[in-house]
């Protein structure tokens, strides 16, 4: 009697039969992680896109805003030359008829010049009689003071300024301290 060898057994056909489906199911689940993956990267992309976007958009909202500082700050120079300059004119020479019109042209470039500030979002810092904020001001020297709490700005030496919300220039001032 021969056996019959052609033919496989029932348990060797179906297991080959499940083979092929085992690959698809493990190539359909290594094809769906890679996805997920994928999606996930362009999630992080698109998000990091938008951070590069809002990032630049800062900086030139910045740049334009602050375009002007180191103009501004040598200009600041200026100012408080003129400052000093009508400070020291005493009140006998502003009674000189000779004068008044220089002093007149002194005071209309100062006023001018504080326009223009403003008008550039240039502001002073307030300092005499306030507390020594180090974010604001510089204190150059103590001064002994009977009547002012120690810290107490007795004295603006140079005045500070802010363009916008940032520090230009800090005042200089001078700090009381208890008197010896």
């Amino acid at each position: 009697m021969t056996t019959d060898q052609t033919t496989p057994p029932q348990d060797q056909t179906a297991n080959e039969a499940a083979a092929p489906q085992d690959d698809a199911a493990a190539r359909a689940a290594a094809l769906e992680s890679e996805l997920e993956a994928a999606k996930q990267e362009v999630l992080y992309a698109k998000a990091e896109t938008q951070n590069v976007r809002r990032r630049l958009e800062k900086d030139i909202a910045d740049a334009r805003a602050y375009a002007a500082t180191g103009f501004a700050r040598d200009v600041l120079s200026v100012a408080d030359n003129i400052g000093r300059a009508l400070e020291s004119i005493s009140a006998e020479l502003r009674e000189d008829e000779r004068l008044k019109a220089l002093i007149a042209g002194l005071e209309a470039t100062g006023r001018e010049i504080e326009k223009v500030f403003s008008s550039h979002g240039i502001t002073r810092i307030a300092a005499k009689g306030l507390p020594l904020d180090p974010n604001q001001h510089q204190a150059m020297i103590e001064i002994p003071h009977a009547e002012a709490e120690p810290g107490t700005i007795v004295q603006e030496l140079a005045a500070g300024y802010t363009i916008k919300d940032r520090l230009l220039r800090p005042a200089m001032v001078a700090v009381a301290k208890k008197p010896d």
